[in-house]
């Protein structure tokens, strides 16, 4: 008794009729997975994204600098994504531009996106650069500089420093 209710239970199609249903679920497999393919290359178009507004921002800030200078710049910028008062993208925090009341105009946060500088791509410095933003949005960086969002040369003497308080000196850089 207990197996014909189970073969009862079973729906079973003659057997002209398995060729549409069985094209159909290989259509539905291949729609997913295609879905699955352009969902995959766009995450890896936007990481190639972050990584390269990352690396420009380190290759114009820091490229003089060692790598424990780039790697520190990288991760003010890294903690200004993750921070609140700042955009949340790579791109949009390297390009950022805010009113200052001073100049009575908008001002880049890094001031090299101002003045739209050339990159020599072929060069080591840009290939440094590259490493240092691999590092750096894989997570290796500075403790000391946890949740700072500021720095600048130390031959500069920016009235917003008065008010905060200096974590690091790397290199050419002070940190805040």
């Amino acid at each position: 008794m207990p197996v014909r209710f189970l073969d009862a239970l079973r729906w079973r199609l003659p057997a002209r009729d398995w060729f549409p249903w069985a094209l159909l679920a290989g259509l539905g497999t291949l729609v997913v997975l295609l879905i699955l393919f352009v969902q995959s290359a766009r995450e890896q178009a936007e990481r190639e994204r972050q990584l390269r507004c990352l690396a420009l921002n380190v290759y114009h800030e820091a490229r003089g600098e060692s790598r424990a200078g780039q790697l520190a710049v990288a991760q003010i910028t890294l903690n200004r994504v993750a921070s609140p008062r700042f955009p949340d993208d790579v791109c949009a925090v390297v390009f950022e531009k805010r009113w200052d009341r001073l100049r009575h105009r908008n001002v880049a946060a890094f001031s090299w996106t101002e003045l739209a500088p050339d990159t020599d791509l072929a060069s080591p410095a840009w290939r440094r650069s590259l490493a240092v933003a691999r590092a750096a949005l894989a997570g290796q960086g500075d403790p000391r500089l946890e949740g700072a969002l500021f720095y600048h040369a130390r031959h500069v003497r920016p009235s917003w420093a008065r008010h905060r308080r200096p974590l690091a000196r790397i290199g050419r850089h002070l940190f805040y």
